[in-house]
């Protein structure tokens, strides 16, 4: 070894010999604690500023607070001031819509691309992340091109419109009984090929034998589907349910670029009713309220498949 890689070599060998080693008592407990030191931090600041700010929001919720927050308790006063509003009912009304129709389009259509993706259909490779690519977009970029293209003075009407088609109309984004379905076309396309790439994954874990046994026993494509494969990707069932009504329920970028809540209340939603009453109509306390019941709706769709889960790792 040479002067200069010699001298090199010297403050690796302090540094090494400065290391606790691996059989002594600092080196086992440095083993021993090192997840735990690493996932502290983390569990701090999920503890402070997830569960810490919803205790501090229900409570809120049980005060007079309007453009800053009062810690006076009141009880239930902004409960019941919630409940007797009508823009309440109607943003109840339309999550009932854009959720119903918004998780079963997105299951249907996610299970039907993932079916044909899986016929080792050729260019396989380019569809998939052609239908991925809305799910990298955030529902800001996704609601303002729809808005674009929704738009009756310069969108789909006007282009249609243009081409000879004079009596061809299109203008449910400026209507107030049919704006809350433009939401639910902007939704699904961005979400349905995330839907599609779990229900795909799930094709391809099911056993080819069972599907050969089944050809073999001359069953139909329809009842091997039907009988075999839908009924196997029920795991992939409930796990995108929950995740599609944890998003369908705080709903609120999509909704403010493409509609704003309008025409009117027409696209109103909790969480576009939370943010309008908490920071536009200084009413902290019924916006608070508001978060509640949006955290015990949340709740009712998690706690079920939590436990299911549970109770199917303990079977």
């Amino acid at each position: 070894m040479s002067v200069e890689q010699t001298v090199e070599a010297v403050p690796q060998v302090l540094a090494a010999r400065n290391q606790p080693r691996p059989d002594s008592p600092a080196g086992l407990w440095l083993q021993r604690h090192l997840p735990n030191l690493v996932l502290t931090p983390s569990l701090l600041a999920i503890g402070l500023f997830v569960y810490g700010f919803i205790l501090w929001t229900i409570y809120l919720s049980f005060t007079r607070s309007k453009i800053l927050p009062v810690y006076a308790f009141v009880g239930t006063e902004a409960h019941q001031r919630l409940w007797s509003t009508p823009n309440w009912y109607k943003a109840l009304e339309n999550l009932a819509i854009f959720g119903s129709l918004y998780i079963i389009i997105c299951l249907a259509l996610g299970l039907f691309l993932a079916i044909l993706i899986d016929q080792k259909i050729r260019g396989e490779g380019l569809f998939r992340p052609i239908f991925l690519y809305p799910m990298a977009l955030s529902f800001i970029v996704t609601g303002t091109a729809w808005k674009w293209f929704l738009n009756p003075g310069y969108g789909l009407q006007k282009t249609v419109q243009d081409w000879g088609w004079t009596s061809f109309t299109f203008d449910w984004i400026s209507s107030t009984d049919m704006a809350i379905y433009t939401v639910v076309i902007a939704g699904v396309w961005q979400v349905s090929g995330f839907v599609m790439a779990m229900f795909l994954a799930g094709l391809r874990g099911i056993d080819n034998d069972m599907l050969r046994a089944a050809q073999i026993d001359g069953a139909s494509a329809f009842n091997t589907y039907r009988r075999i494969v839908i009924p196997q990707l029920r795991p992939i069932f409930l796990s995108a349910f929950v995740v599609l009504a944890h998003m369908a329920i705080k709903s609120y970028d999509l909704v403010v670029a493409l509609t704003g809540g309008g025409p009117g209340n027409a696209t109103e939603l909790p969480a576009t009713f939370m943010y309008s009453y908490t920071f536009t109509r200084n009413q902290m306390a019924i916006g608070a309220a508001s978060a509640v019941v949006m955290l015990a709706i949340i709740a009712a769709v998690i706690i079920p498949y939590l436990y299911l889960e549970l109770k199917e790792k303990k079977s």
